[in-house]
């Protein structure tokens, strides 16, 4: 199932979820202009290897300088290919406006990142050993997919079921369409522990870290209700 849009009020532009998003496309749209090598190099860089932080001696025989831990945040404006850029801002363009709306601009984007690093460092944790680059804004889109999860459980979510590429669209709640998509996380996520042998090119617990860091932290970040009846465009 594909989000095609949601029925919940967003009172204030999304000012904030705009400009995420802005940053990830043009992020992404420059480095493949760029030559390959040089690409190749900056996602090096500034993706997320976990074995660089595991293992600093095979980072410095592979040319990765200590960066203070950098690329957990880096990480999270680059992208592996069109589809998967497509699928974080379709997601976080849904769903960001009205997250930030009851939270407010500044809180909304310090919530963001800490999702975002808390999702990193937890696919670190259960993938130290990872040679190739974690990146993408999935872990922290997790997190709004999280607060959204809480706060809007019985708004619709209008998504297209792509049977044979026919125009077959449903309206389903909120808590139905996010509770799917965590159950596959959960299941991929456990599938990838207890089948080391599998490939696997999903940063699955990145995914998770993110929807449990949202699920804790939500809270804390809300605007009153005073406030948010004062917020204007």
């Amino acid at each position: 199932m594909i989000p095609i849009r949601d029925t919940a009020p967003c009172n204030s532009r999304p000012l904030v979820t705009w400009g995420l998003m802005a940053i990830c496309i043009i992020v992404f749209v420059a480095m493949q202009l760029m030559p390959d090598q040089l690409s190749y190099r900056l996602i090096y860089l500034y993706g997320m290897v976990p074995v660089r932080y595991s293992n600093p001696q095979w980072a410095a025989e592979f040319g990765l300088p200590f960066d203070g831990g950098l690329s957990f945040l880096t990480s999270l404006f680059l992208h592996g290919n069109w589809t998967h850029l497509i699928m974080n801002m379709l997601f976080m363009w849904i769903f960001g406006d009205n997250v930030e709306d009851r939270m407010g601009r500044v809180p909304f984007l310090i919530f963001y990142l800490l999702c975002g690093l808390c999702a990193t460092f937890l696919q670190w944790y259960f993938d130290p050993g990872l040679a190739i680059p974690v990146v993408g804004a999935s872990g922290a889109i997790a997190g709004v997919l999280a607060a959204y999860f809480f706060l809007y459980p019985l708004e619709r979510v209008v998504v297209w079921v792509p049977i044979l590429f026919l125009p077959i669209v449903i309206h389903v709640p909120a808590i139905a369409f996010l509770g799917v998509w965590i159950i596959f996380q959960l299941h991929s996520a456990t599938t990838a522990v207890l089948f080391e042998g599998a490939t696997i090119d999903v940063a699955w617990w990145a995914h998770l870290g993110g929807f449990i860091t949202g699920t804790i932290l939500y809270r804390l970040f809300l605007r009153n209700e005073k406030t948010e009846k004062n917020e204007s465009y």
